[in-house]
């Protein structure tokens, strides 16, 4: 199980982080700073350059999963994490790679008042306590920097990330995770409250819920659905980034078609009243940690008006959908699913089934 300790910069994060490792049982700390500090002593200048935050980069988004992982793989029990999240595509993607190594999450978010938390940022003692003002290194000297110079930018930093702070809190944070207002707390008394709330289950599981990682080959059915303009459906899934068709992974001992339809019903709610049409069969290159595999596209049929109204989201695995055109796809799908798409759009015009390897034609 992981504890992650959400809020803003400077909320007290990583003083409460240390003091909730004392209040449950085989806890251990840690703090996703330390995955950038690694990340910029590998990357080259020029990429580091292109980002102003570190979580903006996919590589530290991947790392702080894998780490995590093998955190409690290699010590068991659970790991608290203090790290401010404020955008919720970071969020679903970290926390669905958890989900797919079946790594609960608790997420828990710190409120102090905004006066307070002004305050604390403006204290230099707020930060010798608390040891996060942000994920870039803002709070260790750069160049011929001296040391208060390095404590006045990240405490800028820390200023200008109030507003989007609050503005996550009024969306999607807000529902996401359980809130601790420490305005008039201490850092132990905080996670206190952050022990409690976890023990009696009010700092609840997150709520993706993703098929483990393979550790071989996959077989994954997907489905094309067309509305009456001839657009079809794509998903935006909370478990990891770009677009995707209605689909998932074949179970053992099922009928890939089927595991098609069954995707389709478990993703949006609509139950096809056909077996769907096969358009393609592509085999996808292993790309570590990738293992790659046979994907298969079939044809769902067009969608009466009245059917594309009754299509549900499960929240915690799909955060949106739409119907799009092949020109707008390209702006949506990762290069690899592109190119089956468009294949696919040439096979169902065809009426034909092609043979793909890594996305071209063979056969």
């Amino acid at each position: 199980m992981i504890v992650w300790i959400n809020g803003a910069f400077g909320a007290g994060k990583s003083s409460t982080a240390r003091e909730l490792v004392d209040l449950i049982p085989n806890s251990t700390l840690y703090d996703p700073e330390l995955t950038g500090g690694t990340i910029a002593r590998m990357l080259p200048r020029k990429r580091l350059a292109e980002v102003t935050d570190f979580q903006d980069l996919p590589i530290w988004r991947r790392m702080v999963v894998d780490t995590a992982a093998a955190l409690l793989a290699e010590m068991g029990g659970v790991l608290v994490v203090p790290m401010t999240l404020l955008r919720q595509d970071y969020r679903d993607e970290i926390f669905g790679g958890l989900a797919a190594r079946r790594i609960d999450v608790r997420h828990v978010v710190l409120t102090p008042d905004e006066t307070i938390l002004r305050g604390r940022i403006d204290s230099r003692a707020a930060f010798a306590d608390d040891a996060d003002p942000d994920e870039t290194g803002a709070g260790t000297p750069h160049g011929g920097e001296s040391a208060a110079e390095a404590v006045a930018r990240a405490r800028r930093w820390c200023l200008d990330h109030i507003d989007p702070f609050h503005a996550a809190l009024d969306g999607w944070l807000s529902a996401d995770a359980y809130a601790v207002d420490n305005s008039a707390l201490t850092a132990a008394e905080t996670a206190r409250a952050v022990a409690d709330a976890v023990a009696a289950g009010r700092a609840a599981p997150c709520g993706i819920v993703q098929t483990p990682e393979p550790t071989g080959e996959t077989l994954a059915a997907g489905v094309l659905l067309f509305d009456e303009q001839d657009r079809f459906l794509l998903v935006d899934p909370t478990y990891k980034p770009g677009w995707e068709f209605p689909g998932g992974v074949v179970e053992r001992g099922e009928p890939p078609a089927r595991a098609g339809m069954r995707e389709v019903a478990e993703e949006i709610g609509l139950e096809l009243d056909a077996v769907p049409r096969l358009l393609l069969v592509d085999w996808e290159r292993p790309q570590p940690p990738g293992h790659g595999g046979l994907r298969l596209l079939f044809d769902g049929g067009r969608l009466e008006a009245a059917d594309a109204d009754r299509l549900l989201l499960p929240g915690a695995e799909l955060r949106a959908w739409r119907f799009v055109t092949e020109e707008e796809a390209a702006d949506l799908l990762p290069p690899v699913r592109y190119r089956r798409l468009r294949w696919a759009l040439r096979a169902r015009e065809r009426g034909t089934v092609l043979n793909l390897e890594a996305g071209v034609p063979v056969g």
